[in-house]
């Protein structure tokens, strides 16, 4: 083989360094990121908005940590005290607070699962199905979403004492078992995100209703249920109102009403109340940080064909 056809020499199949360094100059100018005064605006404007919405965490964390006396000196601490332990030993005192956790836990998985299986029935049914007075039904379902919640309180304590079920933890996860926005969601995932034809097609192959439902839409409602399932979870877990209402005993308190049970007008531990606040949020956080790509698919899912 001749010089001239050597492969290693520059010419030759491959283009040159001078060659290479002539084709990549224009990507490798093309590839930097123009920085302008309204990028850099938006940019400020963004992390003044992640500043504000994490600085109430930020607060109940370090205020966890710090003794009464310090979380109102001027300027307030900013970081992390010594007095965390001293905080729940004093929080444990006062309050029953494992037993106010777990049935906050309670409550909110039983909420969250009759919620998942009930509104996914729902809205299956409001998908699928046609039949007489369905579209007046959806109407008042998704209307019913409009009233204020406080509507409520005075029928929902009558019916649940004619039930007997007053200072229950059935008083709670009952009356909120299918809500009006689930019922809603799983049925606009349902009619836009699941094909009719697979459904026609498990009905061919002998399936009926309820193992349609189960075996065939259940699994593919993934991203909705996710939804759902979070939205359910955080409700339940937060809600003030309905365990003011119904619950008479602190050991049934949830964690909301038994941290508010701790304030008082002259004599408030603010150290112990934000120690419980501090592990009330970390089930919140946890259960965002698994689900929250699932959240973001089931409220985007149909919004692109």
């Amino acid at each position: 083989m001749s010089p001239d056809d050597d492969p290693s020499r520059a010419g030759y199949g491959a283009p040159s360094p001078e060659e290479t360094a002539g084709f990549l100059g224009p990507a490798r100018r093309t590839a930097r990121v123009s920085f302008s005064p309204s990028r850099a605006a938006t940019l400020a404007l963004v992390f003044a908005g992640v500043v504000l919405l994490a600085a109430p965490f930020w607060f109940t964390f370090v205020f966890a940590t710090q003794a009464r006396a310090d979380i109102f000196t001027s300027p307030p601490p900013v970081w992390f005290g010594t007095h965390f332990l001293s905080n729940v030993q004093l929080l444990l005192e006062r309050l029953p607070f494992w037993r106010n956790l777990g049935m906050s836990l309670y409550v909110a998985c039983m909420t969250t699962a009759l919620n998942l299986l009930l509104c996914a029935l729902a809205g299956y049914a409001f998908a699928v199905h046609e039949f007489a007075g369905k579209k007046p039904l959806f109407a008042l379902v998704v209307g019913s979403m409009m009233l204020p919640s406080f509507l409520n309180m005075i029928p929902n304590f009558m019916v649940m004492d004619f039930l007997g079920w007053i200072d229950t933890p059935r008083a709670l996860y009952v009356p909120g078992a299918a809500g009006a926005l689930g019922i809603f969601l799983m049925r606009q995932y349902i009619g836009t995100a699941i094909p009719r034809d697979l459904i026609d097609a498990a009905r061919m192959d002998g399936c009926g209703e309820l193992r349609t439902f189960w075996s065939v839409v259940m699994p593919l409602c993934g991203p909705a249920l996710g939804t759902l399932g979070l939205i359910t979870f955080i409700n339940a877990w937060n809600n003030f109102v309905g365990p003011l209402v119904v619950m008479r005993s602190v050991e049934h308190y949830t964690v909301p009403l038994a941290l508010r049970s701790m304030q008082s007008p002259n004599n408030t531990e603010w150290g112990a109340l934000m120690a419980g606040s501090a592990i009330a949020m970390l089930p919140l956080l946890v259960a965002f940080v698994f689900s929250a790509r699932r959240l973001v698919a089931g409220l985007t899912a149909g919004a692109v064909k």
